[in-house]
């Protein structure tokens, strides 16, 4: 079975412990994306102390780098220092812990396809995160589609970039179902190059981070599509609270739904 993650809650943190424990998951941590974390040591520090003190081994777990306004591929050189600066902070966190891997977003503007742009977001990307993991070869840097239409785009990186070890794709099954490409078209596009991936419910309108099985996307069309492109992919259930979490492990356990197949 591969593995399942959870977010942990530090101020929940025993039931968090409890839950992964009882469901088998690893962490994926939410605390470090913060630009008032990400320029604070100090509070860097606090944090990774915090999660020590209830666990001795980081090193099957993940975190989600920065995202917010990080966009690598920017024309302005002030912009695309400042996402360089972020990125390359997020990845010192995650090496600083000894953690499996580390979560970016694709940073494209929704819907936005003119040749030169996309273009400039593969060519800048593909030579950045190149070179960003032959810098950290001890984490896993995955890239995960947020506002992108189809899979195509971020398809294209990731076969250029088939050959780097410790790169792939976070396929986000509850963004691709918030656009016009099918969910089978997303899995069946990416299956290559899936190491990754994040699952919460919605109403197939709004990106809600509902617990599983309390919106409109269709988890047996999930599983199967797991099956027949043989995804062999980690699972992060993306909720925040515990009990969001409980009711999304109770569901996908008692459905036998991908990664928790009994047997």
């Amino acid at each position: 079975m591969s593995r399942g993650y959870i977010i942990p809650d530090r101020t929940e943190i025993e039931r968090s412990v409890r839950l992964a424990g009882e469901y088998g998951c690893a962490f994926e941590y939410n605390d470090f994306y913060l630009p008032e974390v990400l320029d604070d040591p100090g509070k860097q520090q606090e944090i990774i102390d915090f999660y020590a003190r209830y666990r001795s081994d980081f090193s099957e777990d993940t975190m989600h780098g920065a995202f917010f306004d990080v966009t690598i591929h920017s024309s302005d050189p002030l912009i695309r220092d400042a996402s360089v600066l972020r990125v390359r902070q997020s990845m010192e966190i995650a090496k600083r812990m000894g953690l499996k891997g580390v979560v970016f977003h694709t940073g494209r503007l929704a819907g936005f396809r003119t040749e030169g742009y996309l273009k400039l977001w593969h060519q800048t990307n593909l030579q950045f995160f190149t070179k960003l993991a032959e810098a950290y070869p001890g984490q896993q840097i995955y890239m995960e589609n947020m506002f992108d239409e189809a899979p195509d785009v971020l398809a294209k990186l990731a076969e250029a970039m088939r050959d780097i070890s410790n790169f792939g794709v976070c396929l986000d099954y509850a963004h691709a179902a918030l656009t016009d490409s099918s969910r089978q078209e997303w899995v069946k596009t990416l299956a290559p190059y899936i190491r990754h991936m994040h699952l919460n419910d919605n109403n197939l309108q709004n990106d809600l981070h509902q617990p599983i099985g309390e919106g409109d996307i269709d988890w047996q069309e999930y599983d199967r599509l797991m099956k027949e492109y043989q995804i062999n992919a980690s699972v992060l259930v993306e909720v925040s609270s515990c009990a969001g979490q409980q009711k999304s492990l109770e569901y996908l356990s008692q459905h036998e739904v991908y990664p928790f197949h009994r047997g």
